[in-house]
């Protein structure tokens, strides 16, 4: 989300909003000129909106810790995404090497997931509650296949992270001499 301030980004041509948030933990939209809420956040999040939040006095970006605010929010509302083993073993991942080539393993994969999740919806325009259950059934033909893509590229971004991990580790160990 976040990007430099009234920048446009990449194939969009609205500037990215800015959002102060204030040391009474108030959100300010400024290009609505009001209060907002960590829910018309999470909005401005399920629209695609641009935006990044800053503190009122520092300038500092907070985007991260916002969304991480909402992200907590849903886990403590209603059905969690993330189960406490799921949690666990993304904590453990901190301080470990393998840190950054998890975050972008999961970050690869959400993406891939959000393809596929574009890619079924536009494929069932105009099915009927009948036809869309049928779809959704893990026996569905459709499903098998899109599914299958899905652990196939999963798979891939796997290999590569492990490939990538192999050339950096040659490197390291070649630059102290313990690889010819």
């Amino acid at each position: 989300m976040a990007a430099d301030d009234n920048k446009a980004d990449e194939g969009s041509s609205a500037p990215t909003r800015v959002i102060k948030k204030y040391p009474n933990r108030r959100l300010y939209d400024t290009e609505t000129s009001a209060y907002i809420t960590l829910s018309d956040v999470q909005n401005l999040v399920m629209a695609s909106a641009q935006f990044v939040v800053r503190d009122a006095k520092t300038n500092e970006d907070l985007t991260r810790s916002i969304l991480l605010q909402i992200i907590l929010e849903e886990e403590t509302a209603g059905a969690p995404m993330f189960t406490e083993a799921v949690l666990a073993n993304i904590i453990r991942f901190y301080g470990n090497a393998m840190q950054s080539f998890m975050g972008a393993y999961l970050e690869k994969n959400v993406q891939t997931f959000m393809d596929l999740q574009v890619k079924m919806a536009e494929q069932s325009k105009g099915l009927s509650p009948e036809m869309w259950a049928q779809v959704m059934s893990a026996k569905s033909p459709m499903m098998q296949g899109m599914m299958g893509n899905y652990v196939e590229q999963s798979k891939n971004v796997f290999t590569q992270m492990q490939e990538q991990m192999q050339k950096q580790s040659e490197q390291m160990l070649s630059a102290f001499g313990l690889k010819r």
